[in-house]
């Protein structure tokens, strides 16, 4: 399994509808957000997040937290070598818990027992993927499409909380800071998402090509190592 990552706004969903049209043998498993940004019990939690912070950050990472590691270990056992998912547990926690952390959205308890979850749920449950895909763009442009897509709950986003998010995409996907080394360790495809992929179809031509190139280089070696792959499982 491959995860691709970026920040909100980047353009995940476009680029797997490019996948899904140009590369129709990677599975492609698309973020499960109605699942908890939406409606609970008649109120957005991610609006009541963007809202009230403080209020609503453990919570909002802790169900966050709950969906994806099911949705991981879900497909970490279903899914085929050559399945790309849309964001994780791990930028999840290293990106968007983590930065409720440092603007003192979580209580010492709150974070301490979120750390606890973590260890628990995502460190000693969930298999790394092969590889992570980057979709790395300006947090100007991300934020330029976030207001331009108009999803509800989203309307208190501000451009400083898309930098804060950039800034620990960073550090997660690129210099690897402060990650856990059996994370620090996947390889990692960064492709330049500040143009609309929608409006230059050579360039999404050129990244599908890449991102097989990269599925194919790492699930062949998984083949290597690991007899039960059949080399049928790789794409071509």
């Amino acid at each position: 399994m491959f995860i691709l990552e970026g920040n909100t706004g980047v353009g995940k969903s476009t680029f797997l509808k490019l996948i899904q049209e140009h590369a129709p043998e990677i599975a492609v498993i698309q973020e499960s957000v109605d699942s908890w940004a939406f409606q609970m019990h008649g109120q957005s939690l991610l609006g009541n997040f963007y809202q009230e912070p403080k209020r609503w950050a453990y919570t909002m990472e802790t169900m966050t937290m709950m969906t994806r590691v099911r949705e991981h270990t879900y497909h970490q056992a279903n899914a085929q070598p050559a399945s790309l998912m849309e964001r994780s547990v791990y930028s999840g926690h290293y990106c968007f818990a983590k930065n409720g952390h440092v603007e003192g959205f979580f209580t010492k308890t709150e974070w301490e027992v979120y750390l606890k979850w973590m260890e628990f749920m995502v460190l000693d449950t969930c298999k790394p993927p092969r590889g992570f895909i980057y979709l790395q763009a300006s947090p100007e442009a991300c934020f330029t499409r976030l207001r331009e897509r108009a999803r509800e709950g989203e309307e208190a986003v501000t451009l400083e909380y898309m930098q804060q998010l950039h800034d620990w995409h960073e550090k997660f996907m690129i210099t690897r800071e402060g990650i856990d080394p059996r994370i620090a360790q996947i390889p990692v495809l960064v492709l330049d998402a500040s143009v609309d992929l929608r409006d230059n179809p050579d360039l999404s031509s050129q990244y599908v090509l890449q991102v097989k190139k990269f599925m194919n280089q790492l699930v062949g070696h998984a083949y290597r190592e690991n007899s039960a792959y059949s080399i049928d499982q790789q794409i071509v």
